[in-house]
C-alpha cells in the first residue's frame, strides 16, 4: 500500500480547505516517516492539531470499529494552524492510485 509511484490525488473538498503545501506533506510523511516503520493499511487516518501555532499532523491507527487504536504519531510541521483546517484527513489507497480526502466525502460519513 501507499507506493509512491502510483497516481496521487486531492479531492476537490481536500484541495478547498488544505493549501497545496499541507497536502504534499501528507504524502512526504507517509513516504518518509510511515513507509516500512508502521504497517499501512489501504485507509490512512491524520488528525491535525494545533502545537502552539504551528499545524501537527497525528497518524492514527484505527481499530476494527474505527476507533483510535493504540498506534499514533505525530509529525510537527512548520505550516501555521489555523482553526479553519479541517480535524481528520484521510489518505486512500485502492491500488492503483491515491486521495488524500476528508471524512465528510466517504461513503461512511
Amino acid at each position: 500500500m501507499f507506493e509512491k509511484n502510483h497516481a496521487r490525488y486531492a479531492s476537490y473538498g481536500t484541495v478547498a480547505v488544505l493549501p497545496g503545501d499541507m497536502i504534499d506533506a501528507v504524502w512526504k510523511i507517509i513516504d518518509h516517516d510511515l513507509q516500512g516503520v508502521f504497517p499501512l493499511e489501504n485507509l490512512l487516518t491524520f488528525k491535525l492539531h494545533n502545537n502552539q501555532g504551528t499545524t501537527t499532523f497525528e497518524y492514527v491507527q484505527m481499530d476494527d470499529d474505527d476507533q483510535p487504536g493504540a498506534l499514533s504519531a505525530g509529525f510537527d510541521t512548520h505550516f501555521a494552524y489555523a482553526p479553519a483546517l479541517p480535524d481528520t484527513v484521510l489518505a486512500y489507497d485502492d491500488g492503483d492510485s491515491q486521495i488524500i480526502l476528508l471524512p465528510s466525502e466517504t461513503a461512511d460519513r
